[in-house]
């Protein structure tokens, strides 16, 4: 099979073997028709090993099954999602190719094989989807990476990540100043994510630690720092009307102006280059990506240049936008101070995301955000923060592709 292909099954019982020349820990996900988990009881994965009419167990010749009954799998779920991670801490499926590999479950016999292509930084991967379409059973070739890990795909199709709970205050104690949270205790693959959001003084609102796991809109404005994500995800539904991404910068040095040209890099599921849209091109996609135009100074208060996405009437090859920043004229990023990105609603004009770069290199570009739109639909926005040698945004086309 090949990503995006789908196959009639012609057997009740299907199990799915997800092979690979490494360990890993695959899963099964029951999601109903709103693409989401009913409840916890939907994550079949090695600690849970049963769901209604899924059940994971260790594969003859290595690797992991997910075998799905399709006659015991309730009315209303849609589909069954096959996902799979390496199992070493941090490790990617660069250089690996996992195979999903669909067998009747009654005879043993192969049904279909699926490897998905081009692999690279993700650390968690659906593979497969076993789905009902008018009344049949079908199973579709997907290969969608994610870059954050199975807790991003289970945080996706709605599985809970509780926060740690609060400690009890003593009882008629006398109010205290706050302290400084101590770091949280790792946590385990399906428990509540590392580094719990932080309180802070109004108007920013909290994030969790660096490292830790993803959060929505859902408490107001969120301040990312470097590699953190954020879902673009309030009150449950995904935000796909209009952004704004707003980039700004001061000189380092009064009285020296400084020439940086923001611009974004649209990309498909191959990390191919679909368009850009710089100073030298404000409209792509059909005026779904639109730029502000060349600031040539830096000088003077809020964004420097602003680019406007309407994620909505993106097309649905768009599966990945890469925020940059350059240096036409040469001038270094030591020479910046106070270079930030940060995400608005473009109709009301709030802020959503904020991410202030709080180092600076002596180079002429930086990736400072990516959007991600995710297998279930939403967008998730990374703060990236890298720097790089390119005056151009040509130049930045192949460290963005790596970068997503």
């Amino acid at each position: 099979m090949t990503p995006g292909s789908n196959l009639p099954l012609s057997a009740v019982r299907v199990a799915v073997d997800v092979t690979a020349p490494v360990r890993l820990d695959v899963s099964g996900l029951l999601l109903a028709a709103n693409g989401k988990v009913r409840s916890d009881d939907d994550f079949v994965f090695y600690n849970q090993p049963s769901g209604p009419g899924v059940t994971h167990s260790a594969a003859a010749g290595g690797g992991d099954t997910i075998t799905v009954d399709t006659a015991a799998v309730p009315d209303g779920i849609e589909k069954i999602v096959v996902t799979a991670s390496p199992d070493a801490p941090g490790a990617t499926f660069a250089g690996t190719e996992p195979t999903g590999t669909v067998r009747n479950a009654d005879d043993g016999s192969v049904l279909a094989t699926f490897t998905p292509p081009q692999l690279g930084p993700e650390t968690a991967l659906v593979v497969v989807e076993i789905y009902r379409r008018n009344g049949a059973w079908k199973v579709r070739a997907v290969g969608q990476g994610y870059a954050n890990g199975l807790a991003g795909i289970a945080t996706d199709f709605g599985v809970s990540v509780e926060e740690p709970a609060a400690p009890a205050a003593a009882p008629q104690a006398p109010p205290a100043p706050p302290a400084p949270q101590a770091p949280p205790a790792p946590a385990g693959q399906w428990g509540p994510p590392a580094g719990a959001p932080t309180p802070v003084a109004p108007p920013a609102a909290a994030a969790p630690a660096p490292g830790s796991g993803k959060i929505n809109l859902d408490k107001g404005r969120v301040s990312l720092q470097k590699n953190q994500t954020v879902s673009l995800v309030k009150g449950g539904s995904p935000l796909l009307s209009s952004v704004k991404m707003g980039l700004g910068w001061e000189p380092a040095f009064r009285g020296k102006s400084i020439d940086l040209d923001a611009s974004v890099i649209a990309f498909g599921p191959d990390r191919k280059k679909i368009d850009n849209c710089f100073f030298g091109k404000l409209m792509i996609l059909g005026g779904a990506i639109q730029h502000s135009g060349d600031n040539l100074t830096g000088e003077g208060a809020g964004d420097d240049e602003a680019i406007t996405v309407h994620l909505g009437g993106l097309p649905p090859e768009v599966t990945g936008l890469v925020f940059v920043v350059n240096s036409f004229t040469g001038q270094k990023f030591s020479d910046v101070a106070k270079a930030y990105c940060r995400l608005l609603d473009a109709q009301s004009g709030e802020e959503l995301v904020r991410f202030d770069l709080t180092h600076a290199e002596p180079r002429t570009g930086v990736m400072m955000a990516k959007l991600i739109r995710q297998f279930s639909g939403e967008w998730e926005m990374t703060a990236l923060g890298e720097f790089v040698d390119s005056r151009t945004v040509r130049g930045m086309v192949k460290p963005a592709a790596k970068a997503l």
